[in-house]
């Protein structure tokens, strides 16, 4: 387990309301996301989602096509915090992120150390042992960033946005698509107090949440908040996808499934 570190600077977003495609006010006053908030945005393909986490990452100000605005601790946020990847407080994670410097893992993240002026050998070694929490196929320092799968870069960047560039806020979409360990992840963005939203069609993700954002026609439909018999069926699919991900890695590594007549000639147990 790594050793949890807190950023001082603290960020809540507000998202204003925009307009869905038939050009009608979307059905919210405001969103507000507060440190340590879980929120899982759901909807049919095309219905908006990416849309909607792409107007938190670029600090929309009613000119995106959705028209939605977004403030920084109630302010419209500084041209700079817009312009400065350093400066923004938000990092978006997607399926189809990719990490153009052909670097190994360890001058990838040493180059990114040094940007922000931090220690750099300790740092190196927990992010890629934070990083190792969530993904099956451990990433060793040596190896070159372009030959990481496509669930190791993501489980990479996501250590690399918490402990590196400490970011208060994670917009991740549809990161179960790439084998992550989910609920490690969220364990962990919960234990550094960090704002996280997932785009995701895994009933798994949109139950654990602390809300959730229904998304139709381009727009936010609804906001809903988890409780009553919803609550009680969480741990029950929690044990399902922990289950799910155990058969996983069994089948990644290789394991057979004897049928139950083959278990139970060799335990002399009837099938």
């Amino acid at each position: 387990m790594i050793p949890v570190m807190h950023s001082e600077q603290t960020y809540e977003i507000t998202i204003l309301p925009g307009r869905n495609r038939d050009g009608e006010i979307e059905g919210f006053d405001q969103i507000l996301i507060r440190p340590g908030d879980t929120i899982s945005i759901v909807g049919p393909t095309g219905s908006g989602k990416s849309a909607f986490i792409n107007d938190i990452e670029v600090l929309a100000q009613d000119d995106t096509v959705t028209g939605r605005s977004i403030l920084v601790n109630g302010n419209e946020p500084p041209e700079e915090m817009a312009r400065d990847p350093a400066r923004k407080p938000i990092a978006l994670i997607t399926q189809n992120t990719q990490i153009i410097a052909d670097l190994s893992v360890g001058k990838f993240l040493a180059l990114h150390i040094r940007a922000r002026d931090t220690d750099a050998r300790q740092l190196i070694d927990r992010t890629i042992a934070l990083a190792n929490e969530f993904t099956g196929e451990k990433i060793k320092e040596s190896v070159r960033i372009s030959s990481l799968s496509g669930g190791q870069t993501r489980s990479l960047l996501i250590a690399d946005a918490i402990l590196v560039g400490q970011t208060p806020i994670l917009l991740l979409d549809e990161i179960e698509n790439a084998g992550i360990n989910k609920e490690r992840v969220i364990t962990c963005l919960r234990e550094y107090q960090k704002a996280v939203i997932f785009v995701t069609h895994d009933p798994y993700l949109a139950l654990i949440t602390d809300r959730r954002i229904i998304m139709k026609n381009g727009a936010v439909s609804a906001v809903i908040e988890p409780k009553g018999r919803e609550k009680e069926i969480v741990a029950t699919v929690t044990g399902m996808d922990a289950s799910l991900w155990d058969l996983r890695e069994k089948i990644r590594a290789g394991e057979l499934f004897p049928d139950r007549q083959t278990s139970a000639k060799k335990t002399g147990v009837p099938a």
